[in-house]
C-alpha cells in the first residue's frame, strides 16, 4: 500500500494565513501605486504644457514677432497656426498662446485649442463630459480671471447623487489633480489633490 503524500490540514492553514498577511500588506502599497500614478500624470501633462507655451513663444520671438493683418500675434507652431497675447498695460505680456482662433480673451473652446496645438498627440478633453465610463482624458474649464483649467478626470471625486458621473470641479484647485494655465504671463501651476 502506498503512502499518501501532500499537505496537512494544518500545513494548509498556514499557507493561506501566510497568503492573507501578504494580501493584506500589499494592497495598500497598490493603491497607494495609482495615486502616485496620477500625480505623476498631471505633473508630466502640466510639464509638457509649460514647455509647448515657452516653445511658441520662442518660436514667435525668433521670427521677429510677428503679426498677422489684423494686427494680432500669431505663429505657424507645428503647422497649426495659434494666435498669442498682445501686450495690456501692467496686465499681459505678449507672445502667450491664446487659442487657434483669434480671440483678445480666453473661452473654454480655446482652452482646448491651447492644448490641442500644444501636443503632438493630446489626450482627449471636453468642457461638458464628466461621464466616468467615456474616454475623455481630462475636464477643462475657464474661470473669471481668465485662467484655463486642466483637470485630471480619473482623480475627480464621484457624484454623490449620480454615480455615473464625477462631481464638477467648479473651476477649484482644492478638489482633484489639476493644472492651470495663465496666458497673461504663461504661468503653469499645479495642484494635487487626492480626491480617491
Amino acid at each position: 500500500m502506498k503512502k499518501q503524500t501532500g499537505f496537512t490540514l494544518i500545513e494548509l492553514v498556514i499557507v493561506v494565513v501566510i497568503l492573507g498577511f501578504l494580501a493584506v500588506t500589499a494592497i495598500p502599497k497598490f493603491l497607494d501605486l495609482t495615486e502616485q500614478a496620477k500625480q505623476a500624470n498631471i505633473e508630466g501633462m502640466a510639464g509638457g504644457f509649460a514647455t509647448g507655451v515657452s516653445l511658441a513663444r520662442a518660436q514667435w520671438e525668433s521670427e521677429g514677432r510677428p503679426k498677422n493683418a489684423s494686427n494680432q500675434h500669431s505663429v505657424n507652431y507645428d503647422g497649426t497656426t495659434v494666435y498669442l497675447t498682445v501686450e495690456v498695460l501692467n496686465s499681459v505680456r505678449p507672445g502667450y498662446i491664446l487659442g487657434t482662433t483669434a480671440a483678445s480673451t480666453i473661452a473654454n473652446v480655446n482652452c482646448i485649442e491651447v492644448w490641442n496645438a500644444i501636443f503632438q498627440q493630446p489626450p482627449s478633453t471636453s468642457t461638458t463630459d464628466l461621464d466616468v465610463d467615456s474616454s475623455v482624458d481630462y475636464f477643462v474649464s475657464k474661470d473669471t480671471n481668465n485662467l484655463c483649467h486642466y483637470y485630471l478626470k480619473a482623480s475627480l471625486a464621484r457624484d454623490t447623487n449620480d454615480s455615473t458621473k464625477y462631481d464638477d470641479p467648479a473651476n477649484s484647485t482644492a478638489v482633484g489633480n489639476s493644472f492651470t494655465y495663465d496666458p497673461s504671463n504663461s504661468e503653469v501651476i499645479v495642484y494635487i489633490n487626492d480626491q480617491i
